[in-house]
């Protein structure tokens, strides 16, 4: 019983202790002071703020040091006033809850000099290193880097001690190898020239140029800076391929999941659907429409829009293949005709229904902004994501196709469709089976797009001509090959782009693959079967 009690008591007193390390009576006092007509009394009230120990601290230093801090004239009160829009809205900066509207010439702000900014600047750096978020404190390292003085630069070398990112030491270590290069002696500037010879920091590059440019530099120092700069060169390069190999394979997980669904259904009954980029389109209107019915929960809405999509997809592919395409079976040519008189029936609809002009889908907070692997490389969130949805609905497919009934009937049918029939497989229901997956998997492929571009009823047509072109060059109706075929040719557009140009890069990669067909016309992972031909 009384381990229990002591248990309880030392809980109680972790959770008491943020509330106690607040001291209400230094915020009384730093407001008092803020209010003073002397900079001197103004720049005793930052201490207190400071090491006041209140959650709102750092915000409400920053708050003063960009003019966001102001006082009625009235009771000489401090309010945070916000510019949201063309109005002014007033917080309390001690909880952020919104106060009454102002009202013209109520307020005055607190003014600053030079010196409170400095001030200011080094007392929320103390904070952001202290802070238990790393990309805060790397925040706060690249900040101080190239204006450091004994104080901050102790203050850097206490952090290093204890600092468990890995990022945010490397960042550290170049700020203090940057000051390192002030010194007039030679040995302290050679070890400092080491220490940035593994840095992409820009500043470190352009201080070792300068270097080697100047004329007051030794011979010693000039070889040593010569020999990090090339070293900082190679890695920046192996930065820039390795973001290249990156946007091909998000550029060909785009084309994956454009073109696998079509993998499907041109795989199994040999039709050449021009509908589907429109239904990709359908797909990413069907997530528009799931954000405005809800509009304040984008993260939901664009997990709800995906089954959303294939639903929605999946039924109008049933439709257009229980209402058109079952009736030219073994007729290619009037297939084709047939299903792009669908795609412009279906994009006129969607101008009906929403209008020509294109739409915007908002992105969540968790796709938005850069994946950063050091300095020089960084990874888009949307894309990164996209490229893990992509082998995620593959994987899913190929569960699908492997492991279930429907699946083994649509292997059945691909390979030997008379075979099939005669062992009671109903073909015409598989067939419609299969093109409402594939088309409900272009709707998810829609899904993803909408996340990168503009949703409008021409969006199909971007990628229609991709998907015929990634299907016939893996194999027609081969995932894998679709797959490999998908990712390889988004990587040689990347490639070839920087050199060549996105059009001339287009042409090359589809040269390619006409000679590519020429020697292997039925792809790099053909289909296999007995009623396939020789």
């Amino acid at each position: 019983m009384t381990k229990r009690l002591t248990t309880l008591l030392c809980l109680c007193l972790l959770l008491a202790a943020p509330i106690a390390s607040a001291d209400p009576a230094d915020l009384t006092t730093a407001f008092s002071l803020l209010g003073e007509r002397s900079f001197t009394k103004k720049a005793e009230a930052i201490p207190l703020i400071a090491n006041s120990g209140h959650p709102r601290a750092r915000q409400l230093l920053s708050a003063l040091l960009e003019g966001q801090l102001k006082q009625r004239k009235t009771d000489g009160r401090l309010v945070w006033v916000e510019q949201q829009g063309d109005t002014e809205v007033l917080l309390d900066p001690l909880t952020g809850a919104p106060l009454a509207e102002a009202e013209g010439g109520q307020f005055t702000r607190l003014t600053i000099n030079n010196q409170m900014r400095v001030q200011l600047r080094n007392a929320i750096a103390d904070m952001s290193l202290a802070d238990a978020d790393p990309a805060v404190r790397l925040a706060a390292v690249r900040e101080m880097t190239g204006e450091l003085d004994d104080e901050r630069a102790a203050a850097l070398e206490r952090q290093l001690a204890d600092e468990s990112s890995s990022a945010v030491k490397a960042a550290i270590e170049t700020a203090l190898a940057l000051r390192q290069l002030q010194s007039a002696d030679d040995a302290t500037r050679l070890a400092a020239i080491q220490q940035l010879g593994s840095s992409l920091e820009p500043q470190a590059q352009l201080r070792l140029t300068t270097l080697v440019e100047s004329e007051e530099s030794s011979p010693a120092v000039k070889r040593a800076a010569q020999e990090s700069l090339r070293g900082i060169e190679q890695r920046k390069q192996l930065a820039a391929l390795a973001e290249t190999l990156f946007f091909g394979l998000s550029l060909g997980s785009v084309l994956v999941l454009a073109a696998i669904g079509l993998a499907i259904t041109f795989g199994v009954m040999g039709v050449i659907n021009m509908a589907h980029g429109e239904l990709m389109m359908l797909g990413a209107y069907t997530t528009y429409v799931v954000q405005q019915l809800l509009p304040n929960q984008i993260g939901l809405s664009l997990a709800l829009s995906i089954p959303a999509a294939f639903v929605v997809a999946g039924l109008v592919g049933v439709a257009i293949e229980r209402g058109v395409i079952r009736f030219l079976y073994g007729r290619p040519l009037e297939t084709l005709l047939a299903t792009f008189g669908i795609s412009l029936v279906l994009q006129q609809l969607v101008r009906t229904i929403f209008s020509p002009l294109n739409r915007t889908v908002a992105t969540p907070e968790f796709m938005s902004g850069t994946l950063e692997i050091n300095a020089a490389l960084s990874l888009t969130l949307n894309r990164l994501y996209i490229f893990a949805f992509c082998l995620l609905v593959f994987a899913a497919l190929v569960l699908v196709l492997k492991r279930t009934r429907l699946g083994l009937q649509v292997r059945a049918v691909s390979q030997n469709r008379a075979m099939a029939r005669a062992m009671g497989v109903r073909s015409e229901w598989v067939d419609a089976l299969t093109f409402g997956l594939g088309s409900g998997i272009a709707g998810v492929a829609g899904v993803a797009l909408s996340q990168l571009t503009n949703v409008g009823p021409n969006l199909g047509q971007a990628y229609i001509i991709d998907s015929f072109m990634v299907v016939v060059f893996g194999g027609v109706g081969n995932l894998w090959g679709t797959l490999i075929a998908g990712l390889s040719l988004g990587v040689a557009n990347k490639v070839l782009e920087p050199w060549a140009g996105a059009v001339l890069a287009k042409i090359l990669v589809l040269v390619f693959i006409i000679l590519f067909i020429q020697k292997r016309p039925r792809g790099l992972f053909p289909q296999k079967g007995r009623a396939v031909e020789a």
